[in-house]
């Protein structure tokens, strides 16, 4: 499951977005939505949170996370604290909905290997008439 969460302008208008795959590489699911105003580091958790609400309603029990946020990746996986008041609510909820899968993992890649996510974040942006570019 890829996750992209950006926002233009910091905080501005943001979308969240994921992208579920087969282990085979075949396509399950893709989603964007709009936040409203928000951070980039909301947006990317949000992304985190729509992907696994996604992954669990096709029946998906184990789940790969792959996003371009090391400091999601690492606050989940306890390398960092979570000291931001806004993130300590989200990062609980993706805990908790992480609990839901049997197995599961996160790791980062560069932002061009997250390149759909990427991409249907700064549609649903644009879609919606947000200037600039997301991070």
């Amino acid at each position: 499951m890829h996750v992209d969460g950006g926002a233009r302008g910091n905080p501005g208008p943001a979308a969240a977005a994921s992208v579920i795959s087969a282990s085979d590489g075949e396509l399950l699911d893709e989603h964007a939505q709009l936040l409203g105003t928000a951070t980039n580091n909301v947006a990317e958790y949000r992304a985190l949170l729509l992907g696994l609400e996604r992954a669990r309603a096709i029946g998906a029990d184990e789940v790969e996370v792959i996003g371009d946020s090391e400091l999601i990746a690492k606050q989940l996986q306890g390398t960092y604290k979570v000291k931001n008041d806004a993130l300590r609510a989200l990062h609980a909820q993706a805990s908790s909905a992480l609990r839901a899968f049997d197995r599961w993992s996160v790791r980062t890649v560069p932002r061009e290997r997250n390149a759909r996510a990427d991409a249907l974040v700064n549609a649903a942006l644009d879609a919606a008439g947000a200037a600039g570019n997301a991070a």
